[in-house]
């Protein structure tokens, strides 16, 4: 068991470390070609901390290991949407672009309600489960998604700033590549040794996918939201964990289904219920108090929420 669990946390390190530098390569690339902090945010932030649940869950679902498959990604949203996103509220109270909150919150909502559709077969009862064609349906959303940042593009530059830090093109490639390879090697190691230590210790997948898994690949979002929000740069904090959502969903599930159909427990639809609610919440909050924006006491709510929640998934388990 202390071996598993060295190798769990040594895995959780590569994955972390890989996200780092995969980031730090891609944003000073996007940097050089002037694209603007959310759109940053949104896409290669957003990727680059969304890469661990990709890697992990690739694994996951060429070794039929569904349970971890769901349990990641839906962890892993709710951590980032409670749970990070309220951390980084209580540091700084959090301006949302009126972008953000007309557009990209929807459409995270939306995500989670075609996934509960989807997921649970409602148009054809029996089987739960996400098929091949369901994951080209979440990739042709995602495709759309990329598409329209795309054209924000084009109306969002962003000029230089005297004190930003420029690196090679060689350097920025290292970066990159060090960063995925950090991942690949990485999200081995995670779902081998935390499936391991679930066998060993009589827990179930989806608690290990809903909490040790999911905080762990989430820990790259964590970092990144709480370094932006010190530094008051909320479009990137923000943009960073709503598109982290929207590509677990659509990219993240998208890819896992179409390499295997994964079978899908309704087990899971309380935590989906709670990932809609709280997606309905952040939009909610956007037009109370100061409008848009997420207040301190609105951040320590959702911070509560994620609390209450683990406790009682957790006890259900016991």
């Amino acid at each position: 068991m202390i071996i598993q669990i060295l190798l769990l946390v040594l895995g959780l390190g590569l994955l972390i470390k890989g996200a780092d530098w995969m980031v730090s390569g891609a944003t000073a690339l996007a940097k050089k070609h002037q694209i603007s902090d959310l759109a940053i945010g949104l896409t290669i932030v957003a990727f680059g901390t969304s890469a661990p649940e990709l890697v992990v869950n690739t694994f996951a679902a060429l070794q039929n290991h569904h349970d971890l498959v769901f349990g990641n990604v839906i962890g892993s949203n709710n951590i980032n949407l409670f749970f990070i996103l309220g951390i980084a509220g209580l540091i700084t109270p959090l301006v949302v672009q009126s972008s953000t909150v007309w557009k990209e919150i929807p459409l995270s909502l939306f995500a989670v309600i075609l996934l509960f559709f989807l997921a649970n077969d409602v148009l054809s009862p029996g089987v739960n489960f996400l098929s091949r064609l369901d994951g080209l349906i979440l990739l042709t959303l995602f495709a759309a998604f990329l598409f329209y940042v795309y054209k924000q593009l084009k109306t969002d530059k962003q000029e230089s700033k005297p004190d930003q830090k420029h690196f090679t093109n060689l350097k920025i490639w290292i970066l990159i590549i060090t960063g995925m390879a950090g991942l690949v090697i990485g999200g081995r190691l995670v779902v081998t040794n935390a499936v391991e230590m679930a066998t060993a210790m009589g827990i179930s997948e989806k608690i290990v996918g809903l909490t040790i898994v999911a905080l762990g690949t989430s820990l790259p979002e964590l970092a990144t939201s709480v370094v932006a929000a010190l530094k008051k740069n909320n479009d990137i904090a923000v943009g960073n964990i709503i598109g982290s959502n929207i590509f677990n969903i659509f990219l993240i599930l998208g890819v896992s289904s179409v390499l295997t159909p994964v079978s899908y427990h309704p087990v899971f639809n309380t935590d989906l219920l709670l990932l809609g609610v709280g997606t309905l919440i952040l939009f909610i909050a956007m037009f109370t108090g100061i409008k848009k924006k997420l207040d301190r006491w609105e951040a320590g709510a959702l911070l509560l929420i994620y609390i209450v929640y683990t406790v009682y998934i957790v006890l259900n388990e016991l």
